[in-house]
């Protein structure tokens, strides 16, 4: 019997999920303009702004993670999207800069778990050959969705208003709940479009979400892999978070450019780390993803220290794209690590993991609002800015000299093989 294709609908509605998180996140930065106008609001206090949701996303990752862990995929993402979908609503309500603040800091937690629960997903309905694949779709897709967001929101504010555009993006949250529920199951062979066949292809997968869960989650957390994986993660997104955050404002202020020239030049390094990502899939095949990731981690420091030295706005902004590239060749690496390490914990990890890259994002913005407001205004204080990525990005390789996937995935098994039938987890 040949098996059937139901687990590639999965891959939709996952690549689906993940392009709606970036455009509902990434708006904000498109529309700072009209709302720093609007609410009066200093660099400082969008910085704020800017930071609340990672800083919310933070702190809810690990909890979000659990639940899709010990309650299932399918309950923990339709609570996390109805949550966010929401938030994302009251953004076009705030009248302050603390209502603001506020509303993307609830905004941040109602995302938290996205992201972990869509690997534990993934994990579960493909296997091992098709996940790093899946994994380079999804975030190349997410990456091209953040990129069309900022020309998206600025046509969505100038016909309706950014308190409009952003109830229109909730809806999309909404829907996306009404498939998902009608479609997903959490266990491939309940799945009345799964045949015996795929059943049967999918049923390590299902295992491997499923066993090792009596190590107990805190002690995985604590070993020396996971730190150093949350750790490159908290660099990687400390200079991810530029692209979507103050991005648009530095070409504006300090290169010169038009609002609509802004928004088309902040297209560049997401669109670039698309790409990235999808040649992460295409390289893993061939090398070894440890060297994959070193690699592209060194090549965004050197990028981004270019990227100062550069004085043509748009060169400069492709070599800002061929760093973000770099980067992202290291994304699904990252989450499949995750994977590897976590097992019946994937979502846990991978929890714990965001959270920190999402801590990153919380700094990220904040250190980049002191900078500019305190430190040094100007050419200059952009300057340090992207310095500072630079360091971040130095770290990351760092980080990836002691990681190992495939070393990574030994272990587990080797844990596996010694768990006895005992065991007690936390």
């Amino acid at each position: 019997m040949k098996a059937s294709r139901t687990r590639y609908g999965v891959v939709v509605l996952a690549i689906g999920l993940a392009v709606l998180s970036y455009v509902q996140r990434v708006a904000i930065s498109g529309a700072a303009g009209p709302i720093s106008h609007d609410l009066h609001l200093s660099k400082e206090q969008m910085g704020l702004v800017f930071g609340a949701f990672g800083l919310a996303y933070a702190l809810f990752e690990i909890p979000m993670g659990l639940l899709g862990d010990r309650v299932g995929v399918r309950r923990a993402l339709t609570q996390i999207v109805l949550a966010w979908s929401a938030f994302t609503a009251l953004t076009g309500a705030a009248w302050s800069a603390m209502s603001l603040v506020s509303i993307r800091f609830l905004f941040g937690a109602g995302e938290a778990g996205c992201f972990p629960n869509l690997t534990r997903m993934l994990s579960a309905w493909l296997t091992a050959r098709e996940r790093v694949t899946a994994q380079s779709l999804m975030w190349a897709c997410t990456r091209w969705g953040g990129a069309l967001t900022p020309p998206l929101t600025l046509v969505c504010i100038t016909w309706f208003g950014w308190r409009r555009a952003f109830l229109g993006f909730a809806l999309l949250g909404v829907a996306w709940c009404i498939v998902f529920l009608a479609w997903f199951r959490d266990d491939p062979a309940k799945h009345p479009a799964v045949n015996a066949a795929e059943s049967e292809m999918l049923r390590a997968s299902h295992e491997l979400t499923t066993r090792g869960a009596e190590r107990g989650w805190l002690k995985l957390l604590l070993t020396k892999q996971v730190v150093a994986l949350v750790l490159q993660y908290f660099c990687f997104s400390y200079v991810w978070y530029f692209y979507i955050t103050w991005l648009p404002t530095y070409l504006r202020e300090g290169r010169g450019q038009t609002a609509g020239r802004a928004a088309a030049y902040a297209v560049l390094p997401l669109l670039f780390g698309g790409f990235g990502s999808l040649a992460a899939g295409i390289l893993s095949r061939r090398l070894k993803r440890r060297a994959i990731a070193c690699s592209g981690f060194v090549a965004a420091a050197i990028l981004l220290f270019a990227f100062t030295k550069v004085q043509t706005v748009g060169p400069a902004m492709v070599v800002m794209g061929l760093a973000s590239f770099a980067s992202d060749l290291t994304m699904p690496i990252s989450w499949d690590m995750c994977v590897e390490i976590g097992g019946a914990y994937t979502a846990t990890v991978a929890a714990a993991m965001n959270m920190l890259g999402n801590l990153g994002g919380f700094v990220a913005p904040v250190v980049g609002g002191v900078i500019l407001e305190h430190v040094h205004s100007g050419i200059g204080g952009w300057n340090l800015l992207i310095d500072t990525m630079v360091c971040a990005a130095a770290i990351s390789a760092a980080c990836w000299l002691y990681l190992d996937p495939e070393a990574a995935r030994r272990e587990r098994e080797r844990m596996l093989g010694e768990i006895s039938p005992d065991s007690v987890g936390l």
